[in-house]
């Protein structure tokens, strides 16, 4: 039986329980009776009271999950993705530690979330895997902390779960260890020469995000030494307000001047339908057969994807 099996048959107690202790706590969040442990500045602007250094963390964004692995954060439940997975990149750490499958992204189940008896709920700002529409339902389970991953790299998103979580050195020792690594890889290879572009290629009738050198892909590839187009601001087809990425329309890719081509999501066995194009042809980069896949896990950074980024770039351009 697991664990969320096991708590959802002591679900009516919970939910009355808590709901009583809920009311009349400051800010609405449960658990916080007295002098704050931590005091959290949320990316919604409010501000989170943690009573005490959390033991059992409900990450209900699978895109955070990864960071909070890294710093070894007692995570104990995850949100999953669409298909019900957790990312690959951690999925084999989530298994040995023991992480609960909480549920797929856009099902939000709070049952769930009481099931796992959290002291610490995180949840992301936007992003598939916001939880913003249940945040005061959250709240009402236990201390929870907002959190905005969309422009930020690992390492800043690391820093924030570490002062949330009382991991700090931990977050500073993963964070110098892979700056070390980017830092051996990149005396050690030689990136193609001219500009490097990101692209998320999704074809006609679709946005094709390309990175920005904000992202937190470009400022990996950065960190390496490529030097990275960056992509005209007017092509910019999503609404939400992004520095990471320009939502290209398919029709104006073939105005990128790079030489060289990263795709994400892919490795190079999915490269293919890109070169085969005949709308981008006459691309530089696939003139020059500079087409790369940056990864399978590349759509998100985070440490563990990072660190199969850095170790292909090594594989590939190292002397």
């Amino acid at each position: 039986m697991s664990m969320i099996e096991r708590g959802l048959r002591r679900m009516a107690v919970l939910l009355l329980g808590v709901a009583l202790c809920a009311c009349g706590r400051a800010g609405g969040e449960a658990g916080v009776t007295g002098p704050a442990w931590r005091s959290f500045a949320n990316a919604d602007g409010s501000v989170t009271a943690i009573p005490h250094a959390p033991q059992r963390i409900l990450s209900t964004s699978v895109a955070i999950s990864g960071t909070l692995l890294a710093i070894d954060a007692p995570l104990v439940a995850s949100a999953s993705n669409a298909r019900g997975q957790y990312f690959a990149q951690w999925a084999a750490v989530a298994r040995a530690r023991g992480v609960e499958n909480a549920w797929p992204v856009g099902a939000v189940n709070l049952e769930a979330a009481y099931a796992v008896r959290p002291d610490l709920i995180v949840v992301a700002l936007n992003g598939n895997d916001s939880a913003m529409p249940q945040l005061a339902e959250l709240r009402r389970i236990a201390p929870t902390i907002v959190l905005d991953y969309g422009d930020r790299t690992w390492q800043e998103l690391a820093l924030e779960l570490g002062r949330a979580t009382g991991h700090e050195q931990r977050a500073a020792e993963r964070i110098a260890e892979f700056d070390q690594r980017v830092a051996q890889v990149r005396a050690r290879i030689v990136p193609p020469a001219g500009k490097t572009n990101i692209v998320s290629f999704n074809g006609a009738g679709m946005g094709n995000p390309v990175a920005t050198g904000e992202s937190a892909h470009g400022r990996l590839l950065a960190a390496l030494g490529f030097d990275l187009e960056e992509p005209d601001p007017a092509w910019q087809t999503n609404t939400a307000t992004r520095k990471d990425f320009i939502w290209a329309p398919y029709e104006n890719l073939p105005r990128l001047q790079a030489r060289t081509t990263f795709l994400l999501g892919v490795d190079d066995a999915g490269t293919g339908r890109f070169l085969a194009d005949p709308l981008l042809a006459n691309l530089p980069s696939v003139c020059a057969r500079q087409v790369h896949g940056l990864g399978r896990n590349s759509f998100r950074v985070d440490y563990y994807s990072a660190g199969e980024i850095v170790d292909g770039i090594d594989a590939r351009f190292g002397r």
